[in-house]
């Protein structure tokens, strides 16, 4: 799983890193507004988002009074209903079509076209010769970069404990700088369940493959709560690696994802 080979960087791109950015944008705003009510003590320390916020959720109550003819308490979505809401599709973990392969990835509502960022691969961002030695034993969830940055997308044991560590130790405030819902089965980004995505077989071709992005400094702070990805060293000044995953085709309803290990992407 670890042998992903890209002879350049530029032919990891599929889409556009603003492509990518402005879909991370749209998901983790639409999951912001829907909790909305949750988030006051984050606005409260922001006047001028709070702002943004309030005409945006005004909006999106108008219209759904109109919808519902409720003038009551705002519905309140899951996070799979918020990206379907927002996306056209949702995502969903279950038993793998493949024998043996344990978990997978559906798409369980919708319809998914090509070149659409539908998942992402959530862990701990480990750089070169950091400490992964123990992490990594019996783990099929490390996930090696095209530079050598490694991610521990595994949910369980000293990983699981590892992220949380990482992640609490970032947290500023009531700002947290990423997401740990996603160790749970019920994560609050909906995304990030792409290390449960299989390898593909002569059976089942790869129907998404994998891209690298670097989060920008100028991502908004009060959505960085989404982000499932944590660096184990904050030392040295870096933008936060990411992985998402991209279809290669159209995907419909009910299909399963794969991607594909050990091609060279191009």
């Amino acid at each position: 799983r670890t042998l992903r080979y890209v002879p350049e960087s530029s032919q990891d791109k599929i889409i556009s890193d603003e492509d990518v950015f402005e879909t991370l944008l749209k998901v983790f705003k639409a999951l912001f507004i829907n909790d909305f009510n949750r988030q006051a003590h984050i606005l409260a320390l922001l006047p001028e988002i709070k702002c943004k916020y309030l005409e945006l959720l005004t909006v999106g109550q108008k219209q759904s009074e109109v919808n519902s003819c409720n003038h009551q308490t705002p519905h309140v979505f899951s996070p799979e209903e918020v990206l379907f809401n927002t996306l056209g599709f949702s995502i969903s973990r279950d038993r793998s079509s493949l024998v043996s392969a344990g978990t997978g990835v559906f798409v369980t509502k919708g319809f998914v076209p090509k070149g659409t960022v539908v998942s992402m691969y959530p862990g701990t961002v480990y750089r070169k010769h950091e400490p992964i030695f123990f992490q990594s034993l019996g783990n099929c969830f490390i996930f090696r970069c095209i530079d050598g940055i490694l991610i521990d997308g595994n949910d369980k044991g000293l990983s699981r404990s590892v992220y949380r560590s990482c992640s609490r130790r970032d947290q500023l405030g009531p700002f947290q700088m990423s997401d740990e819902t996603w160790l749970t089965a019920t994560p609050q980004n909906p995304l990030a369940i792409g290390q449960y995505v299989n390898n593909c077989s002569h059976e089942k071709a790869a129907n998404v493959c994998y891209q690298e992005f670097d989060v920008p400094g100028c991502f908004p702070v009060e959505l960085k709560q989404y982000l499932p990805n944590i660096v184990y060293s904050h030392e040295i000044e870096s933008h936060l690696r990411c992985v998402v995953l991209v279809t290669l085709r159209d995907i419909k309803q009910g299909e399963e994802l794969f991607s594909n290990y050990y091609t060279v992407v191009n």
